[in-house]
This record gives C-alpha cells, sequence and structure tokens, in this order.
C-alpha cells in the first residue's frame, strides 16, 4: 500500500503540472503560486483538524524560512513549466535528491581530516551519482531546449537547487518534533502571502471562467500529491517508497506526449533516464546518513 500511495502522489503532482501548464497561458505565476497555497491551506486546515495536530508552533522563524526558500523553488519551477515541455521542467525540479547528495559530499570532503577513520574516498559512488545526474542534465537540456528557452532551464534547474534547501529545512524541522502536517501548512500559508505580494508587482490577469477552471485544480492536485506522500511515508520511508517518487517524471513524459505534442529526441530522453538513475542512486545512497527522512514536496 504504500507504494501505491507513493504512485498515486506521483500521479497527483505530474496532473498538477498539466494544470499549471494550462493555466499559465492565461495567468501569471504569482497567480498560480497564489491559488496553489490557498487551497492548499484550507486542505491542511481541515486535515489537521480531523488528525487533532496544533498549528502553533515553536518554532515561527524556522518556518519562515523554509516557506520563503520552498516559495522560491515553487515559483521556479512553475515558471519552467510555464517556458519549457512538462516532463523537462519536471526532471530538473527532481533534480533536488541530487543535488542533497552533492551537499553531503561536499560537506564530507570539507570536514573530513587525517585523524578521520573514514577515507576521503568514502563518498566516492555518492559523488559518481551526482556526476551521472549533471550529466543527464547535459543531455537533456541540449538538445531539447530551444536557444530562447535557455533561461528557463537555468531556472528550472535552480528550482531543484533551492528545493534541496527546503527539504534539508524540512528535516531539521523534522528533528525537532514538527508534525509533517503543521511544516506543511505554514508552507502553504507562506505560498500564499509570496503569491500575494508577486500580484502586486506582476498584476492580475483578466479573469475569466473559461479559463480560471485551471486555478482550483492546481491546488487539489498539489494538496492530493503531498497527501499520498506523506501516507506513503507514514509507516516508515523505505527505500522503494523513496525512490518510486521518479515515477512522477515518467507521468509527466507520458502527458507531454499525449496532451502536449512535446518533441523530445532520443539523447533527451536518455538524459532524463540518468537523471532517475542517478537520483534513485543518490537516494540509496544518502539513506545512510538520513534513514527516516520525510517525503520530498513538489
Amino acid at each position: 500500500m504504500q507504494a501505491l500511495w507513493m504512485l498515486l502522489g506521483a500521479a497527483f503532482f505530474a496532473t498538477m503540472g498539466v494544470c499549471v501548464k494550462f493555466g499559465s497561458e492565461h495567468f501569471n505565476s504569482a497567480e498560480l503560486v497564489f491559488y496553489r497555497g490557498m487551497v492548499g491551506l484550507v486542505f491542511l486546515a481541515i486535515i489537521a483538524k480531523q488528525q487533532k495536530v496544533s498549528l502553533r508552533t515553536q518554532y515561527p522563524l524556522m518556518h519562515l524560512w523554509r516557506s520563503a526558500i520552498g516559495v522560491s523553488s515553487l515559483s521556479a519551477w512553475f515558471y519552467a513549466i510555464a517556458h519549457l515541455p512538462l516532463a523537462t521542467a519536471m526532471t530538473l525540479n527532481y533534480m533536488s535528491s541530487v543535488w542533497i547528495a552533492a551537499f553531503i559530499v561536499g560537506g564530507s570532503l570539507v570536514n573530513w581530516s587525517p585523524q578521520d577513520s573514514r577515507s576521503p574516498w568514502s563518498q566516492g559512488p555518492l559523488a559518481l551519482s551526482v556526476l551521472a545526474g549533471f550529466a543527464g542534465v547535459v543531455m537533456m537540456l541540449r538538445p531539447t531546449v530551444e536557444q530562447n528557452q535557455i533561461f528557463a532551464g537555468l531556472i528550472g534547474l535552480m528550482s531543484g537547487f533551492v528545493a534541496a534547501f527546503a527539504y534539508m529545512q524540512v528535516m531539521a524541522l523534522g528533528r525537532l518534533g514538527e508534525p509533517e502536517t503543521r511544516t506543511v501548512f505554514y508552507f502553504a500559508i507562506g505560498t500564499t502571502v509570496a503569491g500575494l505580494i508577486g500580484m502586486g508587482f506582476a498584476g492580475v490577469s483578466e479573469w475569466d471562467w473559461q479559463h480560471a477552471v485551471w486555478l482550483l485544480p492546481v491546488g487539489i492536485f498539489a494538496s492530493l500529491g503531498q497527501l499520498c506522500m506523506t501516507r506513503a511515508y507514514s509507516q516508515g520511508a523505505t527505500l522503494v517508497v523513496a525512490n518510486l517518487q521518479y515515477s512522477g517524471i515518467v507521468f509527466a513524459a507520458l502527458y507531454s506526449l499525449l496532451l502536449f505534442g512535446d518533441d523530445i529526441p532520443l539523447i533527451g530522453w536518455a538524459g532524463m533516464a540518468l537523471i532517475v538513475v542517478s537520483g534513485m542512486s543518490a537516494t540509496l545512497l544518502r539513506a545512510r546518513a538520513a534513514p527516516n527522512a520525510p517525503a520530498e514536496e513538489h
């Protein structure tokens, strides 16, 4: 059942990407972020009440920082979805696992001393998975991204980079005993507020109910995806469940082909596959450092 919940969650996140893709034709990224946060806020408030989880926290500044970096990643991802093939934007965001592995490798090398019992090469396999992930990015972006999409590709890559920082903050809050429902609730507040602020600068698009139909599902599918992933992790973060999150890339690739007719060359698909394999390898290897990590958010 854990595996099925994770597959369902990955499908929901990919479907959210479809709604963002269609909605971005009529609404700016700030508006999409706002509605994603507002709907999630209502969902999580109801769930917290059902689970009898108090929303009062002793760590407001940590939640503020987690929300700030999380919103930055989400905004960058929505921008990438609007300007890139859906499968490409989804894959770049899922690079967060590879970035986390890179942080672990970098931290191990920086903190290593000759007195340590472990060799500085002990993180070699993890380093190789990181290198493979970045090789996949090069393979995927060069043939699949037009010259006028290079900037969007870099923004998509940065969304995964910033998501890695947000995930590490979620892990820190978890070690302090903060329930994940509370953490995601405060992230929804931050998303809603950031969306409002962004709308103040980017403006508000002309309202049309025929186009606005895509706004509500953005928040609904994101909330359902997060709930399914949390449910999948509720009985322990098994490696199988953790790696099944990459099925979201498969769902996004199917949507890209069936709904948007995206033309991705063979080397692009090979790069995407390499990123998936490197991300799964990084997840397996980093499990020794964080055996009970919480679910990642997308």
